[in-house]
């Protein structure tokens, strides 16, 4: 049950909440026969897409860790449960409503919410109380530069999320003789922390490999129209352009791209799962390059869900709609949590975190293991790009099902 935070009555999934221990020591397992999380997500405002992905990614977690005998804790079986409360898409309000659930519903540990921005205002209250937080679905490697020990995130940093793009744009130029310094990039990302995060590693990307960046915008966070910069890109003529705006700014830049007719020889965008371009738009996705943090068609497995594909059925099946990475990155959250928390032996948020830091796991998802900073640093990012209707794994080399279609076809030799 996702609680309004408009609603002071602490219900959870339909029964009332246990009291899992007061704010600044663990809970001891005998109080309690169930382990309690919190997570501000967002149901409500401009994220409510990705919030959605984000909070269904920690339902199916629980509900299968329950049907699997919970979490083993002190030789006794814990069930899990989450308490939920909507942060309406906004920074200060997530903060806010953390607090509530360390004070008020006195939750165990914290999962963290969807977009940077956000989880970048809730890590100061989590490490204000020392309550370990593990989180999914922020990206921005600004987070792991301020020294917090009680947070970790199971993804990839947002700089990683489209420089495979322009690496196999060079790799592909260079496999025909051209030389990679002859290609141009054009770089247009909402103006917000993952967006520029994205930006400055396809910058550090495409410098390294010599190409020159000829477009370089910041769009509002509205995403409305980008018109402008779509009028440079003819002018310009980038070999490549990126987009980041979170799933809005991947449906602005293909329904613009499709509708002004802007021919660039390949188009690459972050969250286009949770957008739907492929549901949204046919054909006019086509050719698109998609940065993603997970695939179904991966060989990792493990003791939960089995392979990758075993849980994007059992998602699909619950949740009547096409995984997306954000799902499965929110349910390796809490399978990281409850692999700590039975490593641990006990609720204690110290051992916990400490057990945390010394994860070296693997799952549906993928590997996890952190470094000093809470990053996870055993896994790869995945890139797709659609062909036929279809997201084919194009990089890395070792997991791909098909080869780069470059340079995409022009709009008029499509259809």
């Amino acid at each position: 049950m996702i609680r309004s935070n408009k609603v002071a009555t602490a219900v959870l999934l339909g029964t009332t909440i246990a009291s899992v221990g007061l704010p600044g020591r663990a809970a001891d397992p005998a109080e309690a026969d169930e382990i309690v999380l919190g997570a501000a997500v967002s149901i409500t405002g401009k994220y409510s897409i990705d919030g959605k992905n984000t909070r269904d990614g920690y339902d199916l977690a629980v509900r299968r860790i329950n049907e699997l005998g919970g979490v083993k804790l002190g030789g006794n079986p814990h069930k899990l449960k989450i308490v939920y409360y909507d942060d309406e898409s906004t920074s200060a309000r997530a903060a806010q409503l953390v607090e509530r659930l360390i004070n008020q519903d006195k939750v165990a540990f914290v999962l963290g919410p969807y977009s940077s921005g956000i989880t970048k205002a809730i890590a100061p209250v989590t490490e204000k109380y020392g309550i370990p937080m593990i989180e999914g679905n922020g990206a921005d490697r600004a987070l792991f530069t301020h020294g917090y020990k009680y947070l970790f995130a199971v993804l990839n940093t947002s700089d990683f999320y489209l420089r495979p793009a322009v690496t196999l744009l060079a790799e592909t130029a260079q496999k025909v003789g051209q030389h990679a310094n002859s290609l141009k990039v054009g770089v247009v990302v909402e103006n917000d922390d993952f967006s520029q995060d994205v930006r400055d590693g396809v910058v550090e990307e495409a410098t390294r490999w010599g190409l020159q960046v000829v477009v370089d915008d910041k769009l509002p966070p509205e995403l409305n129209d980008m018109s402008s910069t779509l009028t440079k890109v003819k002018a310009l003529r980038p070999d490549i352009l990126v987009v980041s705006g979170h799933a809005p700014g991947a449906v602005l830049a293909v329904r613009q791209v499709s509708e002004q007719r802007v021919d660039v020889r390949a188009l690459a965008l972050t969250q286009c799962d949770a957008a739907q371009i492929i549901e949204k738009f046919g054909k006019a996705a086509e050719y698109a390059l998609c940065a993603s943090q997970w695939d179904r068609s991966l060989s990792y497995s493990d003791r939960w869900f089995g392979t990758a594909e075993d849980y994007a059925r059992m998602f699909e099946r619950d949740f009547k709609y096409p995984v997306t990475y954000g799902c499965a990155e929110s349910t390796a959250a809490v399978l990281a949590f409850v692999d700590a928390i039975e490593r641990a032996g006990t609720l204690d948020r110290r051992k916990v975190r400490d057990a945390i830091a010394d994860t070296d796991l693997m799952t549906f998802y993928g590997p996890i293991k952190f470094d000093a900073t809470g990053k996870n640093v055993a896994k790869s990012m995945v890139l797709y790009q659609v062909q036929n209707g279809r997201y084919m794994v194009v990089a890395p080399a070792k997991w791909a099902n098909s080869k780069l279609i470059y340079p995409a076809p022009a709009w008029d030799q499509r259809h």
